[in-house]
């Protein structure tokens, strides 16, 4: 189950909210109030974890066979 990042929602202006973590099955809805005090919460959107393989998928950075190499070099795996 992957997990999520929630933020609340201030409820002044200038106060900052309180972030907080929680795992949860994709198939869940997002929360929408924190599960312990009832503050209303969204969720932030953060990045992931991506593991590269060599073989079917392609190159050695798993992009497609005869995808063209922008940005970084020969050697690096990096694509625009």
């Amino acid at each position: 189950m992957p997990i999520y990042v929630y933020e609340t929602q201030p409820t002044a202006p200038g106060q900052p909210g309180e972030r907080f973590e929680l795992r949860q099955a994709m198939s869940e809805a997002a929360l929408t109030q924190h599960p312990e005090t009832g503050v209303p919460v969204r969720r932030v959107l953060s990045g992931g974890l991506v593991t590269f393989t060599q073989g079917a998928l392609g190159d050695s950075c798993g992009f497609p066979a005869g995808a063209p190499a922008m940005g970084c070099g020969a050697g690096h795996c990096c694509r625009n």
